[in-house]
């Protein structure tokens, strides 16, 4: 089985929040397409990295989690880029890690 996690920004590059009804809109769509989805939107997390040696950018984010059986790599890059296109930005993480039920 496998965990799929996308990070998304609040926020655009110039500080406008995307509208609600964006995340709403992707929700909604995940939990059709695979049976289910977990969002962390209450309290956003906040993402740190290093630009450049000295500086260092910041984002809040919120979490949508989808579990699944199948792992459509081809069909995620391609959701990926999308979701790239869809919030402004140039890299935006989706990560997949393989996990066992208990």
């Amino acid at each position: 089985m496998y965990l799929i996690q996308i990070l998304l920004p609040l926020y655009d590059n110039l500080g406008n929040p995307f509208p609600y009804e964006e995340y709403n809109r992707l929700r909604d769509e995940l939990s059709e397409r695979f049976g289910g989805i977990t969002t962390y939107m209450r309290s956003p997390a906040r993402g740190l990295w290093k630009e450049t040696s000295t500086s260092t950018v910041s984002d809040d984010i919120v979490i949508f989690e989808i579990m699944c059986d199948e792992l459509d790599r081809e069909w995620w890059g391609a959701y990926r880029s999308e979701l790239a296109a869809t919030f402004r930005q140039e890299v935006l993480i989706v990560r997949v890690s393989e996990v066992q039920l208990l």
